[in-house]
């Protein structure tokens, strides 16, 4: 591999390399300045509406060149017989339109992924570089036409760029993606695709690229309709946020399952539930009870309409109304439109006794009719309006109604387990809890459609409940998911036992499920001592295997925690994650604090390289070196045992580099061997 030493002068085609990444980042900055004298000139759009959307665009470009100098702007490139193309983050080219850079999900990129010396792809050379703060060092070329070289198949800067230590936030993997990850990153917008992966397999990274994919791809079906990142918490949010503006992607909205319930129904949560309690709330059944209770207002006539107009009176005898009901209900749409649809089917059967009697009338005529007074009032008794809020606060007050709805759906001692303790004044007092508020989402979906988006990514799914399954359902019931999990990783009492059944769920059945279980990240010494849990936690999942040269490093002390992590930072650079059992947060910051070891509480903004991350955190975070305090205490901090095993199978997966377990105490003996 050409590099740079203090001894040798820099190899010509080296020093080549660096001059045209010099160039494409001069290049890049002419963009940039190109697309701001643009947006200076404001005069050039025809009016106000025009202007506004016009510097939207531009100032969304802006952001799309950003430039960060210690990110290289490309790490491949593809030599063929006739044309070369250096791979990168964005497109970048020259004053004549020629490519400086071409864009990773452009398909004359797609052989940097996918082509092997028995399928070349038409590529002669595939050249990676390696860089250090942005600075080019080297690079090295692998040779797809001709025979097939001999020797091991390895890069030294892949494992390099797989392995590089790293503080702070989730980076792509752009540079990285494997040929099986690019399979799924690619999939056509269409295809809803599950991904079961083992830790270290980078099944977060390969959604969020899937992501960036579809927006390149597809950008203004997906700028309409819009884009969705879901993740399990907002610490989780905060540790990618930087994924997809790294590869000039802003037009995403991420958000926590919890967030997008709140605000698409109004609730405050105050409340929290029981295991037991919210595992019933989760289940989705709790939908035909919903379904039975809102749709169980629409009462069946008791007489017929009568309507005066001038002179006369027209009559809708019962039989007519009912089949008007029967007819807007068997169109399947929500509960509010129909009800906004029977004063017009009325009234339209008031027209054709109009028609009938020898009169003429036009739609003009059948619209006045179903705006007077005696349709609408006679249509709003037959067909009440219904607020989400006060039919779930009543469902779990009123044990009549609750009783009602959930008839043959629900035991009496479930129904009486959904019942509030302590009834609320009103449904605005009532003390929400999560799992309420997933029911008020889908009783709200019940009366108004919710709007559907282009695709959703899903991360950590396999900790959802069936109706928390159902509400991003709902948010892509025309559009594509991408679902991103581990059930060896399923820590909610509420968790999905199969993919199969979570997709029945999201709406998806029969969707393609991609199973990820080669490591890139995770060291094999630590994967393997962590996959003593799976024959207990997850007893039909591949083991995962990792692909790393380096072994890595799995250490045990009983020691004091601010020692250990003294003796983890001198190993070597990068971050450190302090995983604690959630009972012993308070006192290991106290110790922290006495043996004045810096530390910053994961989620909360700071630049210390020791992260304090309580277990109940620790999902989809990873870190140069843990220290796993209390295996044993990790464990008993959850309602079972099969739920303790598989938070800490979690945490024992956080590690890139070295894992230090602190005991207290025996080991759980599921870790003996």
């Amino acid at each position: 591999m050409p590099s740079t030493t203090p001894d040798h002068p820099p190899d010509p085609e080296l020093a080549a390399e660096r001059e045209h990444l010099a160039e494409s980042r001069r290049q890049l900055t002419r963009m940039r300045e190109r697309t701001e004298l643009l947006g200076a000139d404001g005069g050039s759009a025809a009016d106000w509406v025009s202007r506004e959307v016009l510097e939207s665009t531009l100032a969304e470009r802006m952001r799309q060149l950003a430039d960060d100098p210690t990110v290289p702007l490309f790490f491949g490139r593809l030599d063929s017989s006739d044309e070369t193309f250096h791979v990168g983050r964005r497109h970048i080219s020259d004053p004549s339109g020629d490519p400086m850079v071409v864009d990773w999900r452009a398909p004359v990129s797609l052989p940097f992924y996918r082509a092997s010396s028995i399928e070349p792809m038409g590529v002669d050379v595939r050249r990676r570089y390696g860089f250090a703060h942005g600075a080019l060092t080297g690079f090295e070329d692998e040779r797809l036409s001709g025979p097939p070289a001999s020797g091991e198949d390895y890069s030294a800067i892949l494992e390099a760029e797989i392995e590089r230590p790293r503080v702070g936030p989730m980076r792509d993997i752009v540079a990285t993606i494997q040929p099986e990850q690019d399979v799924i990153v690619r999939a056509d917008l269409a295809d809803t695709i599950c991904v079961q992966g083992a830790p270290g397999t980078g099944k977060t990274a390969v959604g969020l690229h899937r992501a960036a994919y579809l927006l390149y791809a597809h950008r203004d079906q997906l700028r309409r309709q819009g884009v969705l990142v879901v993740g399990p918490n907002d610490s989780f949010l905060r540790y990618i946020r930087d994924v997809l503006p790294a590869l000039g992607e802003v037009e995403a909205k991420q958000a926590t399952i919890e967030e997008l319930v709140v605000t698409a129904t109004g609730a405050r949560l105050r409340g929290e539930d029981g295991p037991e309690r919210a595992v019933l709330k989760g289940d989705a059944r709790l939908a035909e009870v919903l379904r039975r209770a809102v749709w169980g207002h629409v009462v069946p006539p008791t007489e017929g309409l009568l309507v005066p107009r001038g002179s006369r009176r027209w009559r809708v005898p019962t039989y007519e109304v009912e089949e008007a009901i029967a007819g807007l209900r068997e169109r399947g749409v929500r509960y509010g439109a129909a009800r906004a649809m029977l004063p017009q089917a009325l009234a339209h059967r008031v027209l054709v006794q109009m028609e009938r009697s020898g009169d003429s009338p036009d739609d003009r005529v059948q619209d006045a009719v179903a705006r007077s007074k005696p349709v609408k009032e006679y249509a709003a008794g037959l067909w009440p309006a219904v607020d989400p809020k006060k039919l779930v606060a009543r469902l779990l007050t009123d044990a009549a109604f609750l009783a009602d709805a959930a008839q043959e759906v629900l035991t009496p001692e479930e129904q009486a387990l959904l019942l509030w303790e302590e009834p609320p004044r009103s449904a605005g007092t009532a003390r929400w809890s999560l799992a309420d508020v997933v029911l008020l989402d889908e009783a709200r979906d019940l009366v108004e459609r919710t709007p559907s988006l282009a695709h959703v990514v899903a991360d950590e799914a396999q900790d959802l409940s069936p109706m928390m399954l159902r509400a991003l359902a709902r948010r892509s019931s025309t559009g594509s998911l991408t679902v991103l999990g581990d059930l060896a990783q399923a820590t909610t009492p509420w968790a999905t036992s199969s993919w199969d059944e979570a997709l029945v769920h999201l709406g998806k059945p029969g969707a393609h499920v991609e199973q990820l279980t080669r490591g890139f990240r995770v060291p094999g010494e630590v994967i393997e001592y962590a996959a003593r849990l799976l024959p207990h936690i997850a007893p039909d999942l591949e083991p995962p295997t990792s692909v790393r040269r380096s072994r890595g490093e799995l250490t045990f002390s009983d020691g004091a925690v601010a020692e250990a992590v003294g003796q983890v930072a001198e190993r070597g650079a990068g971050s450190i994650g302090l995983i604690v059992p959630d009972a012993l947060v308070a006192a290991v910051e106290r110790d922290l604090v006495d043996a004045a070891v810096a530390f910053t509480r994961v989620g909360d903004e700071g630049e210390t390289r020791v992260d304090l991350v309580p277990a109940g955190l620790a999902k989809g975070l990873e870190f140069d070196h843990v220290v796993l305090l209390d295996p044993a205490g990790i464990v008993a901090g959850e309602p079972d045992r099969r739920t303790g095993l598989r938070r800490l199978y979690v945490c024992l997966t956080r590690p890139v580099t070295s894992l230090t377990v602190l005991t207290r105490g025996e080991l759980p003996p599921e870790l003996a061997g």
